[in-house]
């Protein structure tokens, strides 16, 4: 069975390989050092025990997918409590400005971007990662929808809108058009230097190095303006599931290879409002449609997916392994979502 669960430092090695991965490497806020990301552990572990000080980073969570049959940790994802965690977190606008000439009788409107942190400290879905061979699988949408219980469980602790950034486009031979035809220019370093330094340290090198003017769309080469919005295409599966989630695409791009900044309202995320909490009774069988199911509270929280029958008595009937699993009893508060 699968199970996703909060990181731990003995998952490190395991994860280290999986950041090696083509769609871990499309994730920026998983690192890909050893020592950045125990520190990332570190502080989810801090953040599922509630030991976040004030004047602390906001609460990040990690979580893990593992093969519960051999232990082996097949894919990562993640929350940041608030985008930015306690510093600006950018993005570019669209937007559009009108150039008229009312003595040449010429009005064009002209696309631009602007340089935004207005997502700053909304609740971000991040560090999606998992095996190619369980791409568009059940444990897939269990990896990412493990999340969303998570935020239903815990509302407490996350804002009234979520976004996501999703990796926009990159060719086979590893440039990035956006970067390559703006980004580039001002930060004189490859895309993937500049996109770990976004992952891992203070974003006010962005500030800093990046024009505060808007960029005239125009001004972009070719390939730069085609891939504005676009995902990635090994992102696609993931992009999906978020869409049928509640997730649209905004104005919003990423500032690095402009892919899309998907956006929700958090208490319209379809795991949310059709998850429901119920007690838990065992059963000998698997009759019964499967669905995500999650207990546990902070670092005791546990998902997975499982055969569920409802009774007359507004109980839970599931295999006693999944009792196991979860770490539960009968008699257990437990939260269900249709898969």
């Amino acid at each position: 069975m699968w199970l996703v669960r909060p990181a731990q430092p003995d998952d490190l090695d395991q994860i280290l390989a999986i950041a090696g991965t083509q769609s871990a490497r499309l994730s920026s806020t998983l690192p890909k050092q050893g020592d950045a990301l125990a520190y990332k552990i570190e502080h989810s572990q801090a953040s599922f025990a509630g030991r976040i000080g004030v004047d602390d980073e906001p609460p990040r969570f990690l979580f893990v997918l593992e093969n519960t049959e051999t232990g082996e940790v097949a894919g990562t994802a993640g929350i940041d409590a608030r985008a930015g965690n306690g510093q600006p977190f950018y993005n570019y606008r669209r937007d559009a400005l009108i150039h008229a000439s009312h003595e040449l009788g010429v009005s064009r409107r002209v696309e631009v971007l602007y340089p935004s942190h207005s997502l700053t400290d909304n609740t971000l879905l991040c560090s999606f990662s998992i095996r190619p061979e369980l791409s568009g699988t059940d444990a897939f949408e269990l990896l990412s929808r493990a999340r969303i219980l998570f935020i239903a469980d815990h509302r407490e602790w996350f804002t009234a809108r979520v976004a996501v950034e999703i990796q926009g486009v990159q060719l086979d031979d590893g440039s990035v058009p956006f970067w390559d035809s703006l980004g580039r220019h001002f930060f004189d370093m490859d895309f993937e230097t500049a996109d770990q330094y976004s992952g891992q340290l203070s974003k006010t090198f962005i500030a800093e190095l990046m024009p505060p003017n808007p960029i005239y769309v125009t001004l972009l080469s070719e390939a730069a303006q085609q891939a504005l919005g676009q995902p990635h295409p090994v992102t696609v599966p993931n992009y999906e599931l978020l869409q049928r989630e509640g997730f649209q695409p905004g104005n919003y791009l990423d500032i690095f290879d402009a892919g899309p900044v998907l956006e929700a309202r958090t208490d319209g995320l379809k795991t949310l409002v059709t998850s429901h909490a119920k007690a838990l009774h065992g059963s000998n069988d698997n009759l019964g449609e499967t669905c995500l199911i999650a207990a546990g509270e902070r670092g005791q929280f546990r998902c997975t997916l499982t055969p569920v029958a409802e009774t007359l008595e507004d109980t839970l009937k599931v295999p006693v392994n999944t009792w196991k699993i979860l770490n539960r009893t009968a008699g257990d508060r437990v939260r269900i979502a249709p898969l």
